[in-house]
């Protein structure tokens, strides 16, 4: 496992805890148990921020096409998401074409998911000050200036290198519990028949 990051790297950041009421610690067993069994899961996720088709997608073909693994890294806060845990019966690239949601994998309470694997618990530190927005309307804006009040994720690269588990910055520090990768078609839509 890689760990440091490097001046260009694409980051794609989220604040994770308890989701569609389920403890943060299930979720990371149950995906682990996902990639094991499948070769990759879909973690799931909503808001207004990180869209699958105008946000990810982009971000991370763009990154990719220049031969460089897009990285996934969650810190673990306290949240209380008391969605409804129904999970989702099929997803969607494009939002046009939909496919059943793969057996074995079960995402619960989303409205979109990241393809991931890889997953692995740390204990980095990242500096946000040393990162900036990727895409969208902040673009080249700092990271520590645009992860405050209810944006909880972004898609970011790297300003400089860093080794993630010694990091001195006077920044703002996000203390990262989980890493994975973002594997194609990295981010997609998803959707329930009982909705």
């Amino acid at each position: 496992m890689i760990e440091h990051v490097d001046e260009g790297d694409a980051i794609l950041y989220m604040k994770i805890g308890t989701h569609a009421t389920e403890p943060l610690d299930d979720i990371i067993a149950r995906k682990k148990q996902e990639i094991s069994d499948a070769g990759f899961s879909m973690w799931g996720y909503g808001g207004n921020t990180c869209h699958p088709r105008t946000t990810v997608q982009p971000f991370a073909s763009s990154h990719a096409a220049e031969g460089r693994v897009i990285r996934l890294l969650m810190q673990p806060m306290h949240s209380n998401h008391f969605a409804d845990p129904v999970p989702a019966d099929e997803y969607s690239v494009d939002g046009l074409r939909w496919l059943p949601v793969p057996a074995g994998i079960e995402v619960r309470g989303s409205r979109f998911a990241l393809c991931i694997r890889n997953l692995e618990q740390v204990h980095w530190k990242l500096p946000l000050e040393a990162t900036r927005v990727a895409i969208g309307n902040c673009r080249g804006r700092r990271g520590s200036l645009y992860i405050k009040g209810r944006v909880d994720k972004a898609c970011l690269e790297v300003v400089g290198s860093y080794d993630l588990e010694s990091v001195s910055s006077a920044g703002p520090v996000a203390e990262i519990g989980l890493v994975a990768e973002l594997i194609k078609p990295y981010s997609v839509l998803l959707r329930s028949d009982q909705e």
